[in-house]
């Protein structure tokens, strides 16, 4: 799908006009710089690579800087590709958030934040086994039995059980675009998107 990268600069909520409180997210959008604009003759594909945020010139090696320097721009930290744009791009151009509409709607695709090693009813939300007033005392946040002893003798794959949480690319469909801010480059959507303050994100049509 057509869109952009960007990065979540963190959560507010605003008024209706009916007076209730939305709680929802602010999203820098670009600017990005159309670095390779790949074909079907050329790759086997159409798609326009996009890259985005500046990175300093020495952290840059040769590959990536002959790459960018073709596009007429500095190196950047985040590369990546877009399909389906309607309108015709050319390398070195640049796509801001005036893609998209006001009151229009949105995909929103980034890594939530890691939670460590975490039992299951963090995880999982299990409920737990067992009742505090019968004398238990470390069995309240148990995952209970994992499977049958003499027959099969062994844990079957997929099972629900302790480990690590979160980290995991998470994408959030249909939220709302409340409002377009174009000259600092940010959109304001209704509700919560995946990952932490300053994090990247992907912004699909």
């Amino acid at each position: 799908m057509a869109g952009i990268i960007g990065k979540k600069i963190g959560m507010t909520s605003i008024f209706s006009v009916e007076g209730k409180s939305i709680p929802c997210t602010v999203l820098e959008a670009g600017p990005c710089v159309v670095t390779q604009v790949k074909t079907v003759e050329n790759d086997g594909y159409d798609a326009l690579q996009l890259a985005y945020d500046d990175k300093k010139e020495k952290r840059a090696n040769a590959p990536e800087k002959g790459h960018f320097k073709k596009a007429k721009t500095t190196p950047k930290r985040k590369v990546l590709e877009f399909s389906n744009y309607m309108k015709e791009y050319v390398l070195g151009d640049v796509i801001t958030v005036d893609i998209f509409d006001e009151n229009g709607w949105v995909d929103v695709t980034g890594i939530s934040k890691g939670k460590g090693f975490q039992g299951v009813v963090k995880r999982y939300n299990f409920k737990g086994v067992g009742d505090a007033t019968h004398g238990q005392h470390n069995r309240l946040r148990a995952p209970g039995s994992l499977g049958a002893s003499s027959y099969p003798s062994r844990v079957f794959k997929g099972m629900r059980m302790a480990g690590r949480m979160g980290g995991d690319t998470v994408k959030i469909q249909n939220l709302k675009i409340l409002k377009i801010i174009p000259e600092q480059n940010l959109i304001v959507v209704k509700g919560s998107v995946p990952g932490s303050r300053g994090s990247y994100i992907l912004i699909e049509k």
